[in-house]
């Protein structure tokens, strides 16, 4: 998978501004976009979805054009092969779990599934280990369990690009350091390449990959890894050693470079 980007995007509100200008281009398996919180790993996470139009620049994947400023293209987001697990997860409450999976391959909006959906449905509960829990509903889960409906939710129509926005953060360590490793085993099994959004030098071990470098709504830097744990451990390593502390303790800025306070990003995640 090649997912190229060059994107501008400024963001106002609150009375501040956050500017984006994002740059990067990764050919590998695992793309990992890596700083500190408000640094513009989701805005870039959202502009690649199609959830947010860029003010400027370009974003191509595989060599098809998603968005160009300039030609005034800009694919629908259902239209970009691109599936989206949030933060949160955003199961539907009053859906089962095999509902949940198979929302998306429902002929239109009151439709039902076919044999064929099903099928599908079936096959990603087994692969996740859920098929025990399909007719639950997300009330009943675990984090990780809810998690996991989450993943194979956004893998259910077969998506060209996944992108994971800080899956673990809400799990509690011991979980997190499990399904690192299942997340990626079942994204390697559904062939799906990933792109995923941390602060934690942890994920980026599993992970590895393309690791991006974001402060202050800029790509400082692009290292290209080893995909999975063999290039994830060398890019922990670098980070523990040389930027970590760096980009952990970097802030937002607004447009002139001034540090804005911890809650500068309140009214628009970034």
């Amino acid at each position: 998978m090649c997912l190229e980007l060059d994107i501008t995007k400024t963001l106002r509100g609150c009375g501040r501004s956050f500017h984006l200008a994002a740059r990067l281009c990764s050919r590998g398996r695992s793309t990992v976009l890596f700083g500190p919180s408000g640094s513009g790993k989701t805005v870039t996470m959202r502009a690649v979805a199609g959830l947010m139009r860029p003010d400027s620049g370009s974003i191509l994947m595989d060599g098809t054009s998603l968005f160009d400023a300039d030609a005034r293209v800009d694919l629908p987001a259902r239209q970009r092969g691109v599936g989206y697990v949030f933060q949160d997860y955003a199961l539907f409450p009053h859906l089962t779990v095999a509902e949940n999976v198979g929302f998306g391959l429902r002929r239109g909006l009151l439709g039902g599934l076919d044999a064929q959906a099903r099928r599908r449905v079936a096959d990603l509960l087994e692969m996740a280990g859920l098929a025990d829990l399909a007719k639950s509903r997300p009330e009943r889960l675990s984090g990780g369990q809810r998690q996991r409906v989450a993943l194979v939710r956004a893998l259910a129509r077969k998506p060209r690009l996944l992108l994971l926005d800080e899956p673990f953060a809400a799990l509690d360590p011991l979980l997190r350091r499990r399904m690192r490793h299942e997340v990626r085993g079942i994204c390697e099994a559904a062939g799906a390449p990933t792109v995923l959004i941390t602060h934690d030098p942890d994920d980026v071990q599993e992970f590895g990959g393309t690791v991006a470098l974001y402060e202050a709504g800029r790509v400082r830097q692009v290292i290209e890894f080893a995909d999975g744990p063999e290039g994830g451990g060398k890019a922990r390593e670098l980070l523990l050693a040389t930027r970590f502390g760096e980009y952990a303790e970097a802030s937002p800025r607004d447009e002139d470079g001034q540090r804005l306070p911890d809650d500068s990003h309140s009214c628009e995640s970034a």
